[in-house]
C-alpha cells in the first residue's frame, strides 16, 4: 500500500515533508531471462543450458527467497525483417550452409513463469532452439514490453524486486520501423499473449517508443539489464540514458561471463537509491535535497549512491504551487525509488481564496485617510499613490527622483525599479527576485561554479554567497569535510599534502592519488608495501596483528615471480631484511589506482642467504690475508707508465 500525503498550498508559498528509504537485506527477487534467439546467439544457447542451477547458487548469496523465469524472442515474422518466402515458411534456414535447419521465426515466446523450481528453468533452456530472421536488428523491445505487462503470465510478485535480463548481440528495432512492413498502428502497451503464451499482435502493431516502455517498466516496477556484446555497448548504454530503471553490461561473445554480469549488475542497483517523480502537475515546483551517508544535505539531488545493505537515506520534498489553477481540482502525484515496489501519494489542493476581504475599512487612517484598507494593503482613492496613499500623483520632479538614487550620480532605482511616491518600486524578474530601498540588490547574480548558483551550496543575497554548513568560498564551492582526505592509515592526505576544499593537494614530490598515498619516491613507501606484503602473503606483521589488512591493502595485487625485472623504469626496487637474507620485491603504480607488487620466491631469498654466507667466509679469508697485502703495498715497485687498473699488483690469489 503506498503512503499518502495531502497538502493544501498557497502559490508562492512552500511545504516540506521527507522520505525515508532503507535498503532492505535478504530482498526477494525475481529475475526474468530474456534472450536472443536469432540464429547469431547459438553459441549463446549452448553455453546457458545449466545456467540456472549455477546462478541460483551465486544469487542465493544475496537473497534466500530467489525466483527465475525464461522467454525468448526473435522479430516479427513479416518482410523485410524475415524470410517469407514459401520455402522459408518452416525452416527460415534453409539454403544456409553453415547452419541449415532451424526453427520458424517468431516475435516472443513467454517459456517459463517465474519458478523457485530451478531444474524447470534449465529443461526448459534445453528444449530451445535458434531460428533466423533477415535484418540484423532484432525485435527486443516487442518482448521487453510484453514481459513487463503480462504481470499475471510471467508470474512477478507484487512483493520482490522485478530483475529483466535482456541478452542480444545486436540492436533494436525501435517504434516506427514497423513502418517498413506495413504496421502503422502505435503499439498500445497492453498485453498480447495466447494461451500457448505466444506474442500475437507481434504482426499487427509497430514497435514500442522509448517513451512507452519506459512508462510501462515503472509501473511494473522492472529494472532491465542490457547483457549485449561489446560492439553494441555503445548504443545500448545511451538507451539507458532515455529508459528509467535500466543498466548496461558486456556480454561476451558466448555468454560466458552471464552469472558474473548478472551479480555485478544487481549489486550496482542495489547501492543506490533514486527518487522518480510519475504525474506532476505543470503548476507544482519540486525541489529535492538528499541526505546520504556523509550526513550532508544536498541541494537539487534525488539520488544516493555507494550505499550497503541496512543504509537508510533521506530525502526532503519542497513542493510550490506557481500559480492558481483555472477550475478549483486537486493534483495528485506520485514519488517512487527506483526498484522498490513502495510509494508516496501526494495529492495537493490549492488555498486561492482570502477570507480577510470580509473585514473592508474605506479611507483608512492605516492608509491616510486617502484608500481602503483590505487584506493588509492599501488601495488607495484616486488621485493617491504610495503604499500608505502618502503621496499625490502629481508629485514629481527631480527632488523626489532624487530619494530614489542611491547616492548622486547613480541611476534611479538602480536601473531595475520605477521611482513611485518617493519609493523604489523593483521591477520583476524571470531570473529571480530584486530587491532592497534602490532596487540594489538581487538574489541571481552571486558568483557560480559550473554554471550553478553558489555551487548549489548557499544561498545568493545581494551579490553575496552565504554558505550553507560544510562549505566555504566565493561560490560556496569549498568543502570544509575532511573525511575524504583521510587515508587508510587515519593520516590526513597520507602524510603527503593538505586537505584543500575536501580533496587532497599533494605537496610531497612525486605523491599523488585521492589521499596523496601513491608516492613511489616517497622514503617509506617500501615499509608500507612491506607489511602489506607480510600481511596477505604470511599473515603476519604489523598489519595482521591490528587486523587491518584488508583495510590498508585493498589496492595492492601481489604476485610471487621467480625472477624480478628491474629493467621497468616504471618500477621502484625495494629490499628489507629477513632473519639472515634480504627479501626484495619491485612495485609499480597502475592507472586504475592499484599497485602491482612483484615478490621474489623463496627460491631467491635461499640464494641470498648462502651468497650472504659465501660473502662471510670470503671476507674471513680476506682478513687472514691482510698482512701479507700490506707488505707487498709497502714494497711495491712500479713505472709511472703501469696502469693498476689493468696490472694490478696481485698477479695471483689462491
Amino acid at each position: 500500500m503506498p503512503q499518502k500525503i495531502s497538502l493544501n498550498l498557497r502559490p508562492g508559498d512552500p511545504a516540506s515533508f521527507h522520505v525515508q528509504v532503507r535498503q532492505v537485506e535478504d530482498y526477494p527477487v525475481d529475475l526474468y531471462y530474456l534472450m536472443d534467439l536469432s540464429l547469431s546467439m547459438k553459441d549463446d544457447l549452448d553455453t546457458i543450458r545449466n545456467l540456472g542451477t549455477k546462478l541460483a547458487e551465486e544469487m542465493g548469496k544475496l537473497t534466500s527467497n530467489f525466483r527465475l523465469g525464461f522467454g525468448s524472442f526473435v522479430d516479427k515474422n513479416i518482410s523485410p525483417f524475415s524470410y517469407t518466402a514459401p520455402r522459408y515458411q518452416n525452416n527460415p534456414c534453409t539454403g544456409y550452409k553453415l547452419f541449415p535447419n532451424c526453427v520458424p521465426s517468431f516475435g516472443f515466446r513467454h517459456l517459463l513463469s517465474l519458478t523457485d523450481e530451478i531444474d524447470r528453468f534449465n529443461e526448459e533452456v534445453q528444449k530451445q532452439k535458434v531460428s533466423r530472421n533477415r535484418d540484423a536488428p532484432e525485435g527486443g523491445l516487442d518482448a521487453i514490453l510484453q514481459a513487463a505487462v503480462c504481470e499475471k503470465e510471467i508470474g512477478w510478485r507484487k512483493e520482490a524486486s522485478h530483475l529483466l535480463v535482456f541478452t542480444t548481440d545486436d540492436v533494436p528495432h525501435i517504434a516506427l520501423d514497423g513502418k517498413l512492413g506495413g504496421l502503422v498502428q502505435p503499439h498500445d502497451g497492453l498485453c498480447h499473449l495466447n494461451e500457448a503464451n505466444e506474442y500475437t499482435a507481434s504482426n499487427q502493431l509497430d514497435y514500442p517508443s522509448l517513451a512507452l516502455l519506459g512508462e510501462k517498466l515503472a509501473e511494473n516496477n522492472i529494472h532491465v539489464i542490457f547483457a549485449v556484446t561489446k560492439n553494441h555497448y555503445m548504443l545500448y548504454k545511451n538507451l539507458t540514458a532515455l529508459i528509467p530503471g535500466t543498466t548496461v553490461e558486456i556480454l561476451y561473445q558466448d555468454s560466458r561471463n552471464i552469472i558474473q554480469l548478472i551479480v555485478k549488475a544487481y549489486n550496482s542497483i542495489r547501492s543506490k537509491v533514486e527518487l522518480t517523480v510519475w504525474d506532476s502537475p505543470d503548476d507544482i515546483n519540486l525541489a529535492f535535497t538528499a541526505t546520504c551517508q556523509d550526513g550532508l544535505p544536498h541541494p537539487r539531488v534525488r539520488k544516493c549512491g555507494d550505499l550497503q545493505m541496512g543504509d537508510t537515506v533521506s530525502f526532503e520534498i519542497s513542493v510550490e504551487a506557481r500559480t492558481c489553477p483555472a477550475e478549483s481540482i486537486s493534483h495528485t502525484f506520485t514519488i517512487k525509488p527506483d526498484w522498490f515496489r513502495d510509494t508516496v501519494e501526494v495529492t495537493v489542493s490549492y488555498n486561492c481564496t482570502c477570507g480577510c476581504t470580509k473585514q473592508i475599512e474605506h479611507n483608512s487612517s492605516k492608509c491616510n485617510g486617502n484608500g481602503t484598507h483590505v487584506c493588509g494593503l492599501c488601495d488607495c482613492n484616486p488621485g493617491h499613490v504610495g503604499a500608505k496613499c502618502e503621496c499625490e500623483e502629481g508629485e514629481s520632479g527631480a527632488m523626489y527622483h532624487n530619494m530614489c538614487r542611491e547616492a548622486e550620480g547613480k541611476r534611479i532605482c538602480s536601473g531595475r525599479g520605477e521611482c513611485s511616491c518617493h519609493r523604489c518600486v523593483c521591477y520583476k524578474s524571470e531570473f529571480g527576485r530584486i530587491y532592497g530601498l534602490f532596487c540594489e540588490c538581487d538574489d541571481f547574480s552571486c558568483p557560480r561554479y559550473k554554471g550553478i548558483l553558489c555551487s548549489g551550496h548557499g544561498e545568493c543575497h545581494c551579490g553575496e554567497c552565504k554558505c550553507h554548513n560544510g562549505y566555504i568560498g566565493d561560490n560556496c564551492n569549498c568543502s570544509t569535510d575532511t573525511g575524504r582526505c583521510l587515508s587508510n592509515d587515519g593520516q590526513m592526505c597520507s602524510g603527503r599534502g593538505n586537505c584543500i576544499c575536501g580533496k587532497c593537494q599533494c605537496t610531497e614530490p612525486g605523491a599523488f592519488g585521492e589521499t596523496c598515498e601513491k608516492c613511489p619516491t616517497c622514503p617509506g613507501v617500501c615499509s608500507t608495501k612491506r607489511d602489506c606484503i607480510e600481511c596477505i602473503l604470511f599473515n603476519s606483521g604489523r598489519l595482521a596483528d591490528n587486523q587491518t589488512c584488508q583495510k590498508n591493502c585493498r589496492d595492492e595485487i601481489i604476485t610471487r615471480v621467480d625472477f624480478l625485472k628491474t629493467d621497468d623504469t616504471n618500477s621502484i626496487l625495494c629490499a628489507y631484511p629477513v632473519k639472515d637474507c634480504v627479501m626484495k620485491f619491485t612495485y609499480s603504480e597502475l592507472t586504475n589506482g592499484k599497485t602491482n607488487i612483484s615478490v621474489l620466491k623463496e627460491a631467491g631469498v635461499i640464494r641470498c642467504k648462502l651468497d650472504f654466507q659465501q660473502g662471510v667466509r670470503n671476507y674471513e679469508k680476506l682478513f687472514s690475508h691482510f698482512p701479507y697485502f700490506e707488505q707487498q703495498n709497502v714494497s711495491s715497485k712500479f713505472s709511472l707508465g703501469s696502469n693498476l687498473i689493468q696490472d694490478g699488483y696481485i698477479d695471483e690469489y689462491r
